[in-house]
């Protein structure tokens, strides 16, 4: 099984990055754990902070991977076109967050994401993406 986690802006500062809200660990840190966790699966990771980037990036695992989890930071809650994008591709995609955006700002109640998406996970820190990866194993 090949799952392709793709993480949108800010999510390069996880550690760092509001930890009373993030945690205090690097995604890179925990991605090492995943891997450790699931050696039946084969990963790949990709982040960015430009929004075309992550459009692309869905465009190029969208065909090939099993399944996607996708957390689209800020962009979850702007981004028509990432909803597009996720339309456009035959992969599933899973949508991942971090915090509980229903807990947070009026502005995080709305995900361009969830419609396209087959699924949500929120708000389990980041064993959300564990969540996500056990969700399509079982």
């Amino acid at each position: 099984m090949k799952i392709s986690i793709i993480n949108g802006p800010n999510l390069n500062l996880l550690g760092t990055r509001e930890p009373s809200v993030y945690g205090n660990q690097t995604f890179e840190d925990y991605y090492k754990t995943l891997q450790k966790r699931f050696p039946q699966v084969e990963f790949d990771y990709f982040q960015s902070n430009v929004e075309g980037e992550l459009i692309n990036q869905l465009h190029q695992v969208g065909f090939s991977s099993d399944v996607i989890l996708l957390n689209g930071g800020a962009y979850t809650h702007t981004s028509v076109a990432i909803g597009d994008a996720i339309k456009g591709i035959d992969t599933a995609v899973i949508e991942i967050h971090i915090s509980n955006t229903f807990a947070r700002e009026d502005f995080r109640h709305t995900s361009y994401i969830t419609p396209a998406a087959k699924g949500l996970i929120i708000g389990f820190g980041l064993d959300s993406y564990r969540l996500g990866v056990e969700s399509v194993l079982s």
